[in-house]
Parts: C-alpha cells; sequence; structure tokens
C-alpha cells in the first residue's frame, strides 16, 4: 500500500470515529426530547436540564470536529455537501446554536421569552438533531443529487465545480423513505442512550424508575428502525469503484461484501451491536444494574465506525450522486494532498491525549450521582 493511499484511508477512519463519538453524544439530544415525558414534577425537570446540560458542549465540540475533519481531510465533500446540502446542515447546525442559547438563557432573570419556551426549544433539537444528522448519513448509502465539474476550476468567471441538482438543497433528503427510516433510528437510539445516562447519572428513584419503563418501548421502535434500514442495504445495490480506472459502478450487493471482505470491519459492527443489545438487555434483566450507558454508548461508536467504514473502504464510493454516477465521491477522488493528509496525519497524534482529558473532565463532573440537593446548592445550575 503507498502512502497516500494509507493516508486516504486513515484519515476516513479518523472521520469515521469522530462520526461513532458524535452519534454516542446524542444522548444529550436524546435525554433532551424526554425533558417532559419524564419529567413530571419542576424538580425533575431541572434534573434532567442540569444532567444533559453538563455535556452538550461535549456534542457540540464533537459535530464541530467533525466538520472540520471532513473540511481538511476531504475538502470536495466539504464543498459539494456542506455548499450543496446547506439547508440540511444550516438547519442542523441552528437546532444546536438554539441548545447552547436554551441552557443559558432559561434560568436568567427578567428573560423574555419564559424558561418553559427555552426548554421547548431543547426538545426540538433533541427531534431535530438526532433525526436530520442520521438523514444526512443515510445518503453516505443513498445517495445525493449533484454533479461535479473539476474542468470548471479553469472557468475564471465561474470556479464551481460542484453544483445541486435541485432546488431541496439538502432538504430533498428528506423525500428519501430509507434516509427518513436512519434518521428515526438515529433518534430512538439517542433516547435509548438518554435514559441508560439518566439511570447511571441520576439519584431520583422516582425518576429514574420511569426511566427503566421507557427504556423497552424506545428500544424496540429503535432496533425495528435500524434493522429494516440495515437490512435493506445489505441486499440492495451499492457503489462500487473499479480499483484500476476509477469507473463508478452499481455492484449487487455491495455492502454486504464489503463487510465479508473486510473481517476486521465485520468484528468491530458485530462487537458494537452486541455492546449495544448487552447494555440494553442488562439493564432491563436486572433492577440494580445503572452501567448499560457504557456498554451502549461504546457499543454505538464501533457499530457507527463499521458502518462508515463500509460506505469508504474496499473501493466505495462513500458519497454516491445519484444524478451522475461518475461525479460520486470516493477516498481517492475527493481527498486533500498528499502533504496535507501527512501533516494533518502529525497532529492527529494529540487525539489521544485530548480524548483522555475528556475522559478525566467527564469522571471529575459525574463523581457521583446528580439529585436535587446538589442541583439546588450549585450556583451553575440551568
Amino acid at each position: 500500500m503507498n502512502t497516500y493511499l494509507f493516508l486516504q484511508q486513515y484519515w476516513w477512519f479518523i472521520v469515521s470515529l469522530l462520526g461513532g463519538i458524535l452519534v454516542f453524544l446524542l444522548f444529550v439530544q436524546g435525554g433532551n426530547s424526554l425533558l417532559f415525558c419524564m419529567g413530571k414534577t419542576e424538580d425533575q425537570r431541572r434534573l434532567i436540564i442540569n444532567s444533559t446540560g453538563r455535556k452538550w458542549e461535549f456534542t457540540f465540540t464533537t459535530l464541530v470536529t467533525f466538520g472540520g475533519a471532513f473540511f481538511a481531510s476531504f475538502p470536495l465533500f466539504y464543498s459539494t455537501s456542506f455548499g450543496g446540502a446547506y439547508w440540511l446542515w444550516m438547519i442542523i447546525l441552528f437546532s444546536f446554536v438554539l441548545q447552547a442559547v436554551s441552557y443559558e438563557f432559561q434560568s436568567k432573570a427578567g428573560n423574555l421569552l419564559g424558561r418553559n419556551t427555552y426548554r421547548v426549544f431543547l426538545v426540538i433539537n433533541g427531534v431535530a438533531g438526532p433525526v436530520l444528522l442520521g438523514g444526512a448519513v443515510a445518503t453516505f448509502f443513498t445517495g445525493s443529487d449533484f454533479y461535479i465539474q473539476k474542468e470548471n476550476m479553469s472557468n475564471a468567471l465561474m470556479p464551481v465545480i460542484s453544483q445541486w441538482g435541485n432546488a431541496g438543497h439538502g432538504l430533498d433528503a428528506l423525500l428519501n423513505l430509507w434516509n427518513v427510516v436512519l434518521g428515526v433510528a438515529v433518534f430512538f437510539l439517542a433516547r435509548v442512550l438518554g435514559l441508560l445516562y439518566f439511570i447511571n447519572n441520576l439519584n431520583d428513584q422516582e425518576l429514574t424508575g420511569r426511566c427503566r419503563r421507557a427504556l423497552l418501548p424506545n428500544s424496540a421502535l429503535f432496533l425495528v428502525f435500524f434493522l429494516a434500514f440495515l437490512i435493506r442495504t445489505l441486499v440492495s445495490e451499492g457503489f462500487a469503484v473499479h480499483p484500476e480506472t476509477g469507473i463508478i459502478f452499481m455492484e449487487p450487493y455491495k455492502y454486504l461484501h464489503n463487510l465479508l471482505e473486510m473481517p476486521a470491519v465485520l468484528l468491530v459492527f458485530l462487537t458494537g451491536v452486541a455492546g449495544v443489545l448487552w447494555g440494553i438487555v442488562r439493564t432491563l434483566w436486572k433492577s440494580g444494574f445503572d452501567k448499560g450507558i457504557w456498554f451502549a454508548g461504546t457499543g454505538t461508536v464501533l457499530t457507527v465506525l463499521a458502518l462508515l467504514l463500509t460506505a469508504g473502504y474496499n473501493h466505495t464510493a462513500y458519497y454516491p450522486s445519484t444524478a451522475d454516477l461518475q461525479s460520486s465521491l470516493t477516498l481517492a477522488n475527493s481527498c486533500s494532498s498528499e502533504f496535507t493528509l501527512r501533516v494533518m496525519a502529525y497532529v492527529s497524534i494529540l487525539v489521544p491525549f485530548v480524548l483522555a482529558y475528556i475522559f478525566y473532565a467527564w469522571r471529575s463532573i459525574d463523581s457521583r450521582k446528580l439529585d436535587v440537593k446538589e442541583m439546588k446548592n450549585d450556583g451553575h445550575a440551568y
């Protein structure tokens, strides 16, 4: 394997890993979507808000890092998707900004909108964020409506090389049933992770008991939508790339072939699925078990990592074009220069230290379960 090919695959792995971590951290959004369902009293609602409020910055930072890594390593994807499907991405970003504003201003004295209005904003982010992010990720398997014309780079009047094929500019992704199916699956997964996090993080027996009862129906809905998308993806045609000519063509059972031809990725996927299921089943099975978030969270990271690797590795177009098959983006035709990828690879050595700091900060914040007394004595409570 030459160095350039290794760097392309290395950075797709980094981007995929960040995507997996981002989906895990959507437990914040999932928890917020349950605010009025689980919190029946004012104290319980404040417990939920302060529980997720201690972690929302991790999610937002990971979202920005995920976008930044994509921009630096695969700039043609960034310009095509973020520049063409801008309505989809702008709504996602706006919902996260709305979340940040809601946390900071809901308890401010004299706010004009009132506390409950900001809480409704949190619920909106809790629904819209996971659904739209899941729909955006689904386009890696279902395709998007765009054209690539690299010869336009020499056009001094209009050096635009990527162009969206319709006026929806990303919202058209929601017209594809399977994009919506994965979006809904991610939404219910976020709710499952949020419930598991509350069980682990909150010291309120009535509230955590309600969370345990809500875990089964939300888990069942997640599995229905996820398995529907997974089975459809594995049995459908995929966007393959000829290894010598670079020509893109449709291959039956492409993503199933990818998993079977990459046993390491298949192992990661199966381990991830097992982790998610074990975290859920163990929590449902044993009333005193509260560590399900760690099994399900780790499983989520591994599952999403494997799915994204399946979308990009093994001569596969990771961002397919439904308008022009040959405009589809691959690791080879959309990446940065070898020099850029090499320099960034050196910088990425710092990533484990950043993750270690996040782990340390997380443990410090969650050194003990949050209860009403601690929340009321906390001068920085939301």
